[in-house]
């Protein structure tokens, strides 16, 4: 696992998520909690984590962004704290989760953990959902899927997005088959005044990742 510190209480923890691709998932150190967006591809990527943040008594709450498996695998790990996710989320891990974990186990094994326990957010929420003592702000985002949700940090500025889009070599690549919802989501991303931007399958990026984002929406959907 590479550890990565964004800023004095945002810190990025990256996986493998298969041969080619790499999974984010972060922690922001609160002043009166600590929240872990998504608990990737087992229980030991959250026990990490859980190393890291070490002796510090505040509440851990977990965000899961989404429903895919490299987003929610970890979430046993946290049994007795809060796990907040969208509402439809939580379905989706209800509905899917034996299915994923055969899937899986027949093509990437080597990714995941040995074993892993099904285990669903606690607190669900429709539109948007606020921390207002630590500057957390969580809003629906679909796009990538239906359970979409994005984090907003106002302390530090930076805006977490989940599966909706990654950078390559300068390219911005949306992952979602709507336009419409590919359309909505930036425009919300426009109204937040943020420094940093961390996908879940690339490397963090800055405001200028906008414009990016404005060209890869003109360009797939011409």
């Amino acid at each position: 696992m590479k550890i990565t510190k964004i800023s004095n209480r945002s810190i990025m923890f990256t996986v493998p998520e298969d041969p080619t691709g790499i999974v984010n998932m972060n922690l922001i150190l609160g002043e009166h909690n600590n929240f872990i967006i998504d608990t990737g591809t087992g229980e030991s990527n959250v026990k990490a984590i859980l190393e890291y943040i070490g002796n510090d008594q505040k509440p851990v709450i977990a965000i899961n962004t989404h429903a895919h498996w490299d987003h929610v695998f970890g979430n046993s790990a946290l049994k007795g704290h809060i796990i907040v996710s969208h509402v439809l989320c939580r379905a989706a891990m209800d509905k899917n989760w034996d299915a994923d974990v055969k899937a899986l186990l027949e093509g990437n094994a080597d990714y995941v953990d040995a074993e892993l326990h099904k285990y669903l957010p606690n607190v669900v929420f429709e539109g948007n959902l606020h921390f207002p003592e630590d500057g957390i702000s969580l809003f629906h985002t679909p796009g990538h899927s239906d359970d979409g949700i994005s984090i907003y940090d106002a302390v530090d500025k930076t805006l977490y997005v989940g599966d909706n889009f990654g950078v390559f070599d300068g390219v911005a690549k949306i992952w979602s088959d709507d336009k419409n919802a590919a359309k909505d989501f930036i425009e919300k991303y426009k109204q937040y005044d943020f420094v940093t931007c961390i996908p879940s399958h690339c490397n963090p990026q800055t405001k200028s990742v906008i414009s990016l984002l404005d060209v890869a929406l003109a360009k797939q959907w011409k």
